[in-house]
């Protein structure tokens, strides 16, 4: 089994990933965008165009690469509702929807206690619960036509073989759904009538199938190639470091969001109110973690800037000029806050330079957030910006290192169906020498503090 195919749904793409399990590196990738669709009854995932463009890639793929096997990683916060057909009983709800808020004081009536899920109150749909509250009560019919829940990953290796289930990693995303401590669902889903709902549970690393007939002939597939059940998406860039680096360690998923997982750190209070929660591993263990949209931050703050110059990083350092937070204010350890560049006098490469040590910065307080420890793994895209590894291992005074992949979520999916292949070696970012950088890191925070705590309704 050395080529494994990986279905990747992140939230701003959809791709399908070949990766060689010898060298354990892509060797083909195919993307489409993740775009949400506006129309009726509400903002929906592009379920069809998906489902079509993956068994497209999957042709495509196995003629150009040869598939040996298939897995599945996917973005958290989201659930799929099915008939008793297999079909959807509606459509798969954006999490960004703020239809849920509307029904929030019902829902939170019934939720159970971040102490107990580890699972803080989060707007719109980002927990699953309050997705399934509103849809339930809003959508006519929906509890009649309701045959079963399954986690989003486990919906795709469902769909390729027949066999839908619930996974551990995604119903201990925010759902309100899962204890992560006890390994058993919350009182949330008797209380929402979805006892006998909820798919069979399953581990990720769990054959789910093989393909259906059908698929088989539509991509060129062998009618036999084992499809495993799946992974939450940041939950498959722990998995690597979670088989081959020794604890105390911290991963930092980046994408959309930035997901900083702690393993083997001390034990801390999560706060609810800076974005903390607890996530589950693959091994079915409870996983301090904390998160912000740092993607999102960085595409909307990078229309103003340009790659910097090493005079722009200067120039920043010196004159401790900052973006402070938050830029995307409805998530992260800073929700609601009103920063901004602190001098927008600041020429594009100053605000390239700022914006990369702003996620740094804001990485390093999640880390501190959840009791990290020992080095941080950066994962993801940012794995490639050399400023925000310096600030990192500036503002932790631990050592970065980052994965050769591009593509850690792929990476890690892919060891679900080869566990005993090789984990891809780190490689160590020296941490910039001189007591400026420290500095920054402090004089930033310093600015944080100084600017205006959100309002709280009476």
């Amino acid at each position: 089994m050395s080529n494994v195919a990986v279905i990747d749904i992140g939230k701003t793409n959809a791709k399908l990933a070949v990766v060689d399990t010898v060298q354990m590196h892509e060797v083909g990738v195919l993307t489409r965008p993740n775009a949400v669709r506006p129309g009726a009854p509400y903002p929906h995932y592009d379920i069809e165009g998906h489902w079509a463009f993956l068994l497209d890639a999957l042709a495509t793929l196995h003629a150009e690469h040869g598939i040996d096997a298939i897995s599945v990683t996917a973005h958290g916060a989201s659930i799929v509702l099915l008939d008793a057909d297999g079909g959807l009983a509606c459509p798969m709800l954006d999490y960004e929807n703020d239809g849920p808020d509307a029904l929030a004081d019902a829902y939170d009536a019934i939720r159970p206690a971040f102490a107990d899920t580890g699972s803080p109150r989060l707007p719109m749909g980002l927990n699953v619960g309050a997705q399934l509250h509103w849809l339930l009560e809003t959508q006519v019919g929906l509890r009649d036509r309701l045959a079963q829940v399954v986690t989003y990953p486990q919906f795709w290796s469902g769909r390729l073989t027949g066999n839908f289930a619930c996974e551990y990693t995604s119903l201990g995303c925010h759902t309100d759904l899962w204890l992560p401590r006890e390994g058993r669902y919350s009182a949330l889903v008797e209380t929402l009538g979805l006892t006998d709902k909820m798919a069979p549970l399953a581990k990720a690393g769990d054959v789910a199938g093989a393909l259906l007939p059908d698929i088989a002939t539509r991509t060129g597939l062998p009618a036999d190639t084992p499809v495993f059940s799946g992974i939450h998406d940041s939950n498959a860039s722990l998995l690597p470091h979670l088989i081959a680096t020794q604890a105390p360690f911290s991963v930092v998923s980046t994408g959309t969001w930035v997901i900083s997982m702690a393993v083997g750190g001390p034990t801390v209070p999560l706060d609810a109110a800076r974005d903390t929660l607890m996530n589950v591993n693959a091994n079915g263990g409870a996983t301090p973690s904390a998160r912000f949209m740092g993607g999102r931050e960085y595409e909307l703050a990078k229309p103003e800037t340009a790659p910097p110059t090493p005079a722009d990083v200067d120039a920043v350092l010196n004159g401790k000029l900052f973006l402070l937070p938050s830029v995307e204010p409805g998530s992260g350890p800073f929700q609601h806050r009103t920063g901004g560049w602190s001098d927008p006098a600041m020429t594009p490469g100053q605000k390239g330079a700022a914006l990369s040590f702003y996620l740094a910065l804001m990485t390093a307080t999640c880390l501190d957030l959840i009791g990290a420890g020992g080095p941080t793994i950066v994962e993801g895209p940012f794995a490639r910006n050399p400023q925000f590894h310096d600030m990192l291992g500036a503002a932790t005074g631990r050592a970065v290192s980052t994965a050769a992949s591009a593509t850690g979520t792929s990476i890690g999916a892919a060891l679900l169906a080869r566990p005993d292949a090789p984990v891809p070696a780190l490689t160590v970012t020296k941490a910039p020498t001189g007591d400026r950088w420290r500095a920054y890191a402090t004089a930033w925070a310093q600015a944080v503090a100084r600017t205006p705590e959100p309002a709280t309704s009476s």
